[in-house]
């Protein structure tokens, strides 16, 4: 891997096979959040998005904890700046990024950290983890999308519980809610988050592009404009293909049709 020092807070290692491993690198502060970090994390996405070599990429975070929030002794220099500078929000650089965001979850996922979570497309959690949202313990208001996000991922009733008691939400709960993608064992985080990510590469890189924004996309819509978003992306993406493509999709589908899928 050609990874950064071990002194930087936001690690990126590029593996050859097309893996990203972002790892935020705090582990003695639980990998809480300064400015810098912010900046350094939105950095890594944007870099990551414009790299073609890379394919799908995995954010974990180092020791026992995934992201505990942000670092409340620079509470008042990150929430008294802009919130509106998308350059130094690492969440709207994740809804931005083409590629496959795969969240690996170890102990604590924390109010900044819950809607850094919230913006990976899977999520493989470890046992033990927990997802806490305590903006209304401290007096901070969401502006990453915690407030609207999870309503709609677990159900607004839940959603109230979680944000408004400021209890954990376990990983067991989590997954079952359809939050958490799969539940594994400590050592099996990455593992699995790799086996999940290599499937993946395993497909049409164009498709897996087009396919994620159109679910994304489609999300922030009611379901009759999404169908039809669906059906006009589709439009496009077929009139655009040449003679010399269908044949491909042809015998590529020829030569996989007596192939049994693999599982997850």
């Amino acid at each position: 891997m050609d990874g950064a020092s071990p002194e930087k807070l936001i690690l990126v290692e590029r593996e050859p096979n097309g893996i990203a491993l972002v790892t935020i690198n705090r582990p003695n502060s639980l990998n809480s959040l300064t400015k810098s970090m912010m900046r350094d994390l939105s950095q890594a996405f944007k870099s990551l998005d414009r790299d073609d070599s890379v394919r799908v990429i995995v954010l974990t975070g180092s020791g026992r904890s995934f992201c505990s929030g942000v670092d409340l002794t620079s509470a008042e220099d990150v929430f008294k700046g802009d919130v509106k500078n998308v350059d130094e929000n690492p969440v709207v650089q994740m809804e931005r990024c083409r590629k496959p965001i795969i969240g690996a979850i170890q102990g604590f996922a924390v109010t900044a950290g819950f809607e850094i979570a919230l913006a990976c497309d899977i999520l493989i959690a470890a046992r033990g983890a927990k997802f806490m949202d305590t903006h209304a313990r401290f007096g901070i208001l969401p502006s990453w999308g915690l407030s609207q996000k999870l309503s709609r991922i677990i159900g607004a009733n839940k959603a109230r519980e979680v944000s408004l008691t400021a209890l954990p939400l376990t990983v067991e709960s989590a997954e079952r809610l359809g939050f958490v993608n799969h539940l594994v064992e400590q050592g099996d985080l990455l593992r699995k988050a790799n086996e999940i990510a290599e499937a993946i590469i395993k497909n049409n890189q164009d498709l897996v592009l087009r396919y994620k924004s159109i679910i994304n996309d489609g999300l922030r819509l009611d379901l009759g404009h999404a169908l039809s978003l669906e059906k006009e992306r589709a439009h496009d993406y077929y009139n655009g293909m040449t003679k010399e493509q269908f044949r491909k999709m042809r015998e590529f589908i020829a030569g996989r049709s007596s192939k049994k899928p693999s599982k997850l």
